[in-house]
Formats: C-alpha cells, structure tokens, sequence
C-alpha cells in the first residue's frame, strides 16, 4: 500500500494534535505532528511536506509568524489554520496572506478532511 501525502499537524494541545492526527492517518494520510512551530522548523523532512495543519494562536512561535517564516525561507506549503478564536476580521486576513483555509473549531472531521484535501497540491 502506498502512503498518502504528509500532513504536518502543529498544536500546543495534545489531545487536540493527536486527534487530528488520528482524523487523518485513518483516512489514508502520512502525519507528522508537532507540538510547536519551533519544533515544526526543525522537522528534516519539511521539504515533502504536503500540508500543514497550524494552529494560530500557540506559546512562542504563533502559527501566523510560522507561515511568515516559511514564506521567508521559499516552502511553500499549503497552510489549513486552525483557531478557537472566532475573530470575524480573522478569516479574509489569513486567507490573504497565502492560507488555503481556516477553521474555526470545533470543526467537524469532513471540514478537516474537505480542507485539507482541496489545500493538497494538484498530483
């Protein structure tokens, strides 16, 4: 069986990261998850990285600095964003600045999985 593409999951909460995570690898993705932005950035496998499930709003690197960083670096990843924080201004700014989504939670798993999948680049 081939493995679907990586899903990098980044959230400060565990038992959010891992069900995610869970969410994911049962319908056929690859994931990598990751408890910081730092930690993502130190990930060696980063450059097959698919797509990025990122929450916003973590301790250190927040996941808007984390995708000004990529984008300073040149990876171009696919960003999904996640947030507990229902700003109405939030949404069009992110979407803006590159994001393939935001999801405002408690999302459901076919919001997760309809977003992820339309982020993931055309094969």
């Amino acid at each position: 069986m081939t493995e679907g593409p990586l899903v990098a999951v980044v959230d400060d909460d565990d038992a959010v990261r891992e069900a995610l995570s869970d969410v994911l690898r049962a319908f056929g993705f690859a994931v990598e998850d990751f408890s910081s932005a730092e930690a993502f950035l130190a990930f060696e496998g980063m450059e097959r990285t698919d797509c990025l499930v990122l929450d916003i709003a973590m301790p250190g690197m927040t996941g808007l600095e984390l995708q000004r960083e990529l984008k300073r670096r040149g990876r171009r990843i696919p960003i999904v964003f996640i947030t507990a924080h229902a700003d109405q201004t939030l949404r069009p700014r992110v979407l803006a600045a590159g994001a393939a989504e935001i999801l405002f939670k408690p999302f459901t798993e076919t919001a997760l999985l309809d977003a992820v999948r339309a982020a993931l680049p055309r094969r």
